[in-house]
């Protein structure tokens, strides 16, 4: 596989910016990131790249979703063989039993042994929040730690 190997990005003036890709083994595949968040997944015909094939919509957390299982984790780099350490954003729903409360008292790490290093609100970030820090619904969390530490985060703050 080339090492080089670089999507071409075309603008799309009031829509957003479609990326193309043309695989190793000739397939043409292009994702439209849609200004407002959405991206749709197309699949083009390889010996006529504008017929398409086959699009699937992604909404901004399937694409996100989508876009961790694809990428490879940059941290990943830096960690001994057998460590596994993810990150990973967890909303804080109107159904969770920490809504309106403070972070201490969750107790996540001591539970867990994953940490909450952010909370993203909005149009901002806290990083390092304060046992002090009171959770809002939409806000989410940027939880580090390993995949059975992440998940029991996500079920606490989901009340599961």
């Amino acid at each position: 596989m080339d090492n080089e190997f670089r999507p071409r990005r075309t603008p799309l003036p009031g829509v957003g910016v479609r990326y193309d890709v043309v695989t190793d083994d000739g397939r043409h595949v292009s994702v439209v990131a849609h200004l407002d968040g959405r991206r749709w997944l197309a699949f083009h015909d390889p010996s006529d790249d504008d017929a398409c094939r086959e699009t699937v919509l992604l909404g901004p957390h399937e694409a996100d979703a989508l876009a961790k299982i694809l990428a490879p984790e940059p941290l990943r780099q830096y960690l001994p063989a057998g460590i596994d350490l993810v990150t990973e954003k967890i909303p804080v729903t109107a159904r969770s039993p920490f809504c309106g409360r403070l972070l201490g008292e969750t107790q996540a790490r001591t539970r867990t042994g994953a940490s909450i290093v952010a909370v993203l609100r909005r149009t901002s970030a806290t990083p390092s929040p304060a046992p002090d820090f009171r959770f809002a619904v939409g806000d989410v969390l940027v939880v580090v730690g390993t995949r059975e530490g992440v998940e029991a985060v996500a079920d606490l703050i989901d009340g599961g």
